[in-house]
């Protein structure tokens, strides 16, 4: 089955591999007893269901979730119920996907307008003008 993350990309499930481990905090007595927190598990570096470009800024927008390997680790631990925690897990997914799916704009290089550029002088003076006056007036001796 594949996740549509965008109208053009779209992971194969297969691709996501599912742990799922005992969870700290709330949960009564079956904290110590049910696998609740759930990790999801994406090779964001060897994937063949992205295209190069929105790996590489995957790669970057992961962080620390992505480990050595190039394998993306989603840490869901929020709720109390395994199949909310999946599902959780799964929207920070696409949401990370949809993230590293947008291209970034262009900066476009502007020059400083003609106001700008001499106010700025004029401030430059004018600092000037006050470092001046703080000066050591020659020939006053105290």
């Amino acid at each position: 089955m594949m996740i549509h993350v965008t109208p053009d990309i779209a992971v194969d499930e297969a691709e996501i591999e599912w742990d799922f481990i005992r969870a700290s905090g709330p949960g009564g007595q079956n904290v110590n007893k049910v696998a609740t927190a759930v990790q999801l598990r994406f090779p964001a570096g060897a994937s063949s269901s992205l295209p190069e470009d929105v790996r590489a800024r995957l790669v970057r927008l992961a962080g620390k979730r992505l480990s050595k390997e190039g394998i993306l680790v989603i840490d869901a631990r929020r709720f109390r119920t395994q199949e909310r925690n999946r599902r959780d897990a799964m929207e920070r997914f696409i949401d990370l996907l949809q993230k590293a799916a947008k291209r970034p704009r262009k900066r476009i290089k502007t020059k400083p307008t003609a106001t700008s550029r001499r106010r700025r002088l004029e401030t430059k003076l004018q600092r000037g003008e006050t470092k001046r006056a703080r000066r050591r007036i020659r020939g006053s001796e105290e």
